[in-house]
């Protein structure tokens, strides 16, 4: 898949962690661990708003398009 998730970098940016913003949107910490590696096939809008909100972001902040990007490194 060609699209990035940024989340770690932001959460890092915020100084904010993984548990906090897991409360704040009402998901698991298991759920925000694959946000954050990218094993998700897709995300309802509903928590992107709230991610965005807790880390007061952009959904580009967090969503990064790739072309041809090989990421089994």
């Amino acid at each position: 898949m060609s699209i990035l998730v940024n989340l770690d970098a932001m959460l890092a940016k915020r100084k904010k962690r993984s548990r906090e913003l897991a409360e704040y949107v009402g998901i698991t910490e298991q759920n925000i661990s694959l946000l954050r590696t990218g094993r998700v096939r897709g995300i309802r809008f509903s928590t992107l708003d709230k991610i965005c909100e807790f880390l007061e972001c952009q959904p580009g902040d967090l969503l990064e398009y790739k072309s041809n990007v090989d990421l089994t490194q």
